[in-house]
């Protein structure tokens, strides 16, 4: 699943080849919004929210998101797709650039000023500008309870974090998933890691926790079987939390 780095650099890359110009087609082969049409209008912004995009035209706003399959491409005007034309859910394009949805999870059209009925329950975003760390403190210990992989992935508490940031975070605070919230020492520094290490990858085509780009890129992340990197035990796996996601862990680094 993409995590939010993926979504702010797809949001980039958007922006570049749509902002501030006309779009001359707008496709959208969802049902409940075939019929609209926003051609003629002007993009004036591609951002990201969390794992979110919204692309705003004019008055309104094209809501996506990737959800475990979708990406979108960008092709000059006229060539050729690399994917099948069945699995493209919007076609946005310019006199120049065409850009496509492919496999999303969502595609809404709403009102500019209805964005906060989409995105509006996230909570701050680890890639925004108004990132609060104070606030993000604030909603991961309001669920003591809970296991620590299963909070980091809530979006209401920080936006942004899917799977694999999970594993490696938990990894690198030395704590198993499944600890409690409330049994967490010094959170404040889970919540700095993580600010600090998507935002080392946001503008990466290729991710690493590791600080290796050419080698192992994640210290337990899709490693079970394999030795630690740090102690040399065999990494663990088990499906966790509802819905259960894959849990990766060194049982020896993780008390």
């Amino acid at each position: 699943m993409p995590e939010g780095d993926n979504v702010y650099l797809t949001a980039q890359n958007l922006n570049t080849v749509l902002a501030g110009r006309t779009l001359v087609r707008c496709d959208i082969r969802v049902p409940a919004f075939a019929t609209v049409d926003l051609s003629g209008e002007r993009v004036d912004e591609v951002i990201s929210r969390g794992k979110h995009l919204l692309t705003r035209v004019g008055e309104h706003t094209i809501h996506t998101h990737l959800g475990m399959e979708g990406t979108w491409h960008i092709y000059r005007l006229g060539a050729r797709w690399r994917r099948p034309q069945w699995q493209a859910r919007i076609v946005l394009a310019n006199a120049e650039w065409e850009t496509v949805g492919f496999q999303l999870r969502t595609v809404e059209v709403l009102q500019h000023t209805a964005e906060d009925t989409a995105v509006g329950h996230l909570g701050p975003d680890l890639l925004g500008p108004d990132w609060d760390a104070r606030l993000a403190l604030e909603r991961l210990l309001a669920t003591p309870d809970a296991p620590v992989g299963t909070a980091l992935l809530d979006q209401r508490v920080m936006a942004g974090l899917g799977n694999v940031y999970r594993n490696e975070l938990c990894f690198l605070r030395g704590v198993l998933p499944t600890r409690p919230v409330g049994e967490v020492d010094e959170p404040e520094r889970l919540v700095d890691l993580a600010y600090r290490l998507i935002n080392a990858n946001k503008n990466r085509t290729g991710r690493t926790t590791t600080g290796n780009l050419r080698g192992t890129t994640s210290w337990v992340y899709g490693r079970a079987g394999q030795p630690c990197l740090r102690c040399g035990t065999t990494i663990m796996r088990e499906s966790i939390g509802n819905p259960p996601r894959d849990s990766y862990w060194c049982p020896h680094c993780q008390q």
